[in-house]
């Protein structure tokens, strides 16, 4: 093992052999997905078409009015899509994996928003326009002679809520389980949001063909929720009966829990996945927090990596060995078979060395790791196990100190000069994968070839 100095970082280099490939997944899942949107969108436009959406208007206030029912039918289909994204179904997790569904969560929640305030103001403006009243007058009539209105305001208020308390700036000071809470919120304002959408909707009354689309589409929305985030979930509990089997520390304020069960390769979990982990104590069993895996899975054993960083994983250290475990997946698609290449390059910083750690067992090819740690109080997670990965599998690991925070596209092509010819899998925090993804871009890489898991929901 030799031992250089390049600029602000350290670099430790274990010697290393090299080893066969790994396979790519295609997009064919996305683009059935992306099709299934579109028809269903083409769907709301016909019936909104049929119940005379353009064909009854005669003026510019039916103009408005006419504009705000299809605002309320697409932010009304998108906030099912929002639900939907995050359903947790695995033929969703598989084809676009939980990185991307949450980013398309995201867009769907703030496109129902839009769509939900511009139904608000073009359906009032129109109205005051039509009645040639006020805009006061006519919110007050609306509230008053409507009937679901104050329930459909009630609703719309919680998404302004919820959505406001997601910004980022807003999210960082949050306490994760505020956070969770304030979101199951959504779940209340499209129930009210229906059944305003049921009762007053033009598009709705009379027409038997709009509410038997509508109805299907929520109650398979439901389905899909109650199915893969309820069911589920108490199935596989049933099943393989998750209990905590030991509790190790790895370092100052960082453990390991191992999780030991019945027939856990029936789980089918990939080394570089998640779960959603639900640890049945008295004061903790109604919390789910997402963990990587930080080993390979087998069919005795799954280990995840604790850090200290907020009330739950404190508490995780002082969780008893016989602890029964809820576990929601396995999710995520960060995995060797999203990879194309045979040459690799795994770059983790902080916490993102747990997923890439497990990931490291699963990856063929010619392999290199940078690993960006502090190395503080001379502990550096997974040392151990990663120089006997380096010498068993051929893995070229460099861990990387200094004040240094990221790694720059110079830097990135000095450690690794064929960069460019790899895949390249980045997992650490939200900012870290950002930058990183940036310097690879750079360095020549294509963004076909880089693959990232963000720590932070």
């Amino acid at each position: 093992m030799g031992r250089s100095t390049t600029g602000s970082l350290d670099v430790i280099r274990p010697t290393r052999t090299g080893v066969p490939a790994m396979h790519g997944c295609g997009r064919l899942g996305r683009m059935v997905l992306l099709a299934l949107a579109v028809a269903n969108l083409a769907v709301i436009i016909v019936l909104w078409l049929g119940g005379g959406g353009v064909s009854d208007v005669y003026s510019f206030a039916d103009a408005l009015s006419s504009g705000g029912r299809i605002a309320a039918l697409w932010g009304a289909y998108l906030s099912l899509v929002a639900v939907l994204l995050l359903a947790r179904v695995p033929v969703l997790e598989r084809a676009v994996g939980f990185g991307r569904l949450t980013a398309w969560h995201g867009y769907a929640a703030c496109g129902c928003l839009v769509m939900l305030l511009a139904h608000v103001g073009l359906t009032t403006a129109g109205l005051t326009v039509g009645d040639r009243t006020s805009l006061p007058t006519e919110a007050s009539r609306l509230m008053s002679e409507y009937p679901g209105v104050i329930t459909a305001t009630a609703g719309t208020l919680l998404l302004v809520a919820v959505s406001a308390m997601s910004a980022r700036p807003v999210r960082r000071r949050l306490r994760y389980e505020s956070w969770y809470f304030a979101h199951l919120y959504t779940y209340l304002a499209i129930g009210l949001a229906f059944s305003h959408q049921i009762a007053t909707g033009q598009d709705f009354v009379g027409n038997a063909a709009a509410r038997v689309y509508w109805v299907a589409l929520y109650l398979v929305t439901l389905g899909m929720l109650v199915l893969f985030r309820v069911v589920r979930p108490i199935t596989l509990a049933a099943a393989h009966r998750l209990r905590v089997a030991r509790v190790i520390e790895e370092a100052p304020g960082v453990v390991s829990i191992e999780v030991t069960g019945r027939r856990l390769d029936r789980l089918r979990a990939q080394p570089g996945q998640f779960f959603l982990w639900r640890f049945l104590t008295r004061d903790r069993w109604w919390q789910a927090h997402p963990f990587s895996l930080s080993a390979a899975p087998d069919e005795h054993r799954l280990r995840i990596t604790v850090s200290a960083g907020g009330d739950f994983s404190t508490a995780l250290r002082c969780i008893r060995p016989g602890t029964f475990v809820f576990a929601e997946g396995p999710l995520g698609a960060f995995t060797a078979a999203a990879g194309r290449r045979q040459q690799v390059a795994l770059i983790a910083s902080g916490a993102g060395i747990t997923a890439i750690r497990a990931l490291l067992e699963s990856i063929k090819g010619d392999v290199k790791l940078l690993y960006r740690h502090t190395d503080r109080d001379g502990h550096v997670l997974f040392r151990h196990e990663l120089d006997e990965l380096a010498g068993t599998r051929g893995v070229h690991v460099m861990y990387l100190t200094g004040e240094d925070r990221t790694l720059s596209s110079a830097v990135i092509r000095r450690l690794v000069p064929d960069i460019a010819r790899r895949d390249v899998f980045v997992c650490g925090s939200p900012p870290m994968v950002v930058a990183t993804r940036s310097s690879l871009i750079e360095a020549g890489c294509s963004r076909r070839h880089i693959f990232s898991e963000r720590f932070g929901l």
